[in-house]
């Protein structure tokens, strides 16, 4: 019996409870809370439904509490249920229903932890995103890792998920980065507002390789050489970088398109003939303040020239155009300003703000040898995806940049990274999959196969206990991560699947020895192996992170 399936149990329960009291008219929360008691002695779940409702019922907690006691514990799947302190209820499952999550993994495999939560929602979900003026630095590192976990997440709920990639081809940074360009091809320094590193020395001369006389043009279609192949030998290089740390997009979107189509212009008039837009100062503003920003926009500039909101306006109703009810933004930490601008936006346009979520992830530092470090071999002034992989490998690099909240800034430890110890957490989670792959060759060598339908009641070990329960979390987790949108504690929960596994393996002989035969017991064991190893598969595959059946 999953945390689900009890959850459910209670609920039918308490309406059974309420309804013989002719209180069938008391509501009962959304969702029932099924937790792991922190004792293991006091169960093996536990819920405070009683205390939730019993006032409003008008009853006693404790009095309430026994008569739903009284009900669950009519389940064949239930042992017994308890009341404890000033109202909570202790289960503790019957050896049969306790072991049922084993199965249900054996039975769906790969499919383990999936739900419906989100089916029937089309999501949007734009992440990275960084200028085609460099590479990928460390802050866009992490966005591609947990962008990319928390679309395999979302889709795992049902969601229809759409990766997509924010191509910035307009702007001032473009105009800086093509003046970086042309003087390094001229062998002079960098412009002071422009930017540094081999990687603009490389750009510059492969633009020279496939225009040799791009210097000896007109100012203006020199610089358009410069720009038009120096920003796609750029932006290929993003994504061969993205790709090769197990990123891709579905979607790569160019600003500059929005310009070129007439799309701009086409969301600002909109916005003037429905008054959310006026005219102050010789510019265009949009009415912000009245959808919840802290200060109305400028769209249109005094000098004609729209402002970057512009093209944010636009963009959002292309996504809505596109069939989207949901669009996820992932920011950086500098974009705060951009939650209320955003849902301003959208309900200036008629949309429901709620359609509009933005993710704000904060800064990450690179630490060796208890020391910042700050300098790229190849940018020069900031340190790069390639840097951070090149340093520890792409699964270390993922799972350490998802398994932090990205409300929180990180200190990456690149030392404890490259360590091949539990200190390290990603080996801690994926030895425990190598150690339970191992398990089932050793086992296929003694001619031993695996048996869904072995005795799973066998399975009364505390050990064996504590990792059944913790097997059958993994449905809930991965739901609670889609819904606060935190990959996260899919991470945690995987560290806390190998600690479970590691202390029953250390007290609970699976195979075996020498030349004693198989037991019943042998065979449960081999299935609550084959439980672990697939939940710890599935949950590292949420990450984009590999499940190594030898380490």
């Amino acid at each position: 019996m999953t945390p689900a399936v009890l959850a459910d149990l209670v609920r039918s329960s308490a309406v059974k409870v309420l309804s013989d009291r002719g209180l069938g008219h008391v509501e009962l929360p959304e969702r029932v809370t099924i937790e792991r008691p922190r004792n293991p002695e006091h169960g093996d779940y536990a819920t405070n439904l009683a205390l939730q409702v019993a006032k409003k019922a008008g009853l006693s907690a404790r009095e309430f509490a026994q008569a739903l006691a009284d009900e669950v514990a009519q389940d064949s799947g239930v042992a017994s249920a308890e009341v404890a302190g000033p109202g909570f209820l202790n289960f503790r499952l019957a050896a049969a229903a306790q072991a049922e999550p084993v199965r249900q993994v054996l039975s769906a495999g790969e499919r383990y932890g999936r739900g419906d939560a989100l089916a029937g929602r089309r999501i949007n979900l734009e992440f990275v995103s960084a200028n085609p003026t460099g590479p990928v630095h460390l802050g866009g590192t992490r966005w591609a890792a947990v962008g990319d976990a928390l679309g395999r997440i979302l889709a795992a709920q049902g969601a229809d998920v759409t990766r997509e990639y924010y191509f910035n081809d307009a702007g001032a940074q473009i105009d800086r980065f093509v003046n970086s360009m042309i003087a390094s091809a001229k062998g002079e320094p960098a412009p002071e507002d422009g930017y540094a590193g081999a990687y603009i020395s490389d750009i510059a001369a492969e633009v020279l390789r496939q225009r040799p006389d791009a210097l000896s043009l007109p100012e203006d279609e020199r610089r358009e050489a410069f720009r038009g192949i120096g920003i796609e030998l750029m932006f290929a290089e993003i994504k061969k970088s993205l790709h090769e740390f197990g990123t891709d997009f579905d979607v790569y979107f160019h600003e500059g398109s929005l310009h070129d189509s007439g799309a701009v212009e086409r969301a600002v008039e909109e916005l003037k003939k429905s008054g959310n837009l006026y005219e102050a100062d010789g510019a265009w503003w949009l009415r912000s303040t009245e959808f919840g920003d802290d200060k109305d926009r400028v769209v249109i500039k005094s000098d004609g020239a729209p402002a970057y909101i512009a093209g944010d306006i636009a963009y959002l109703k292309d996504k809505v155009g596109r069939g989207f009810d949901l669009c996820i933004y992932m920011l950086g930490a500098d974009h705060h300003g951009y939650i209320a601008r955003l849902k301003a936006a959208a309900a200036a346009m008629g949309y429901d703000p709620a359609v509009v979520e933005v993710l704000i992830g904060q800064l990450v530092n690179l630490v060796s040898d208890g020391k910042p470090v700050r300098m790229s071999k190849r940018a020069g002034t900031v340190i790069t995806m390639e840097d951070l992989v090149e340093a520890v490998g792409v699964d270390a690099a993922r799972y350490e940049l998802t398994r932090y909240s990205v409300d929180s800034s990180l200190d990456v430890d690149l030392d404890l990274l490259r360590k091949h110890s539990n200190d390290n957490p990603v080996y801690y989670v994926q030895y425990a999959h190598a150690r339970l792959a191992s398990v089932q060759r050793n086992a296929a060598e003694l001619g031993l196969k695996l048996d869904p339908e072995a005795d799973l009641s066998l399975l009364t070990h505390q050990r064996e206990g504590d990792l059944i329960r913790t097997i059958g979390e993994y449905g809930k987790v991965v739901e609670k991560a889609a819904e606060l949108r935190e990959p996260h504690r899919v991470a945690r929960y995987l560290e806390g699947l190998a600690s479970a596994f590691h202390k029953f393996y250390d007290v609970a002989r699976v195979l075996p020895e020498g030349d004693a035969e198989a037991t019943p017991l042998t065979f449960a064991r081999l299935a609550l192996c084959e439980a672990a190893r697939q939940v710890l598969a599935n949950g590292l595959a949420l990450l984009g992170v590999s499940a190594p059946e030898r380490m």
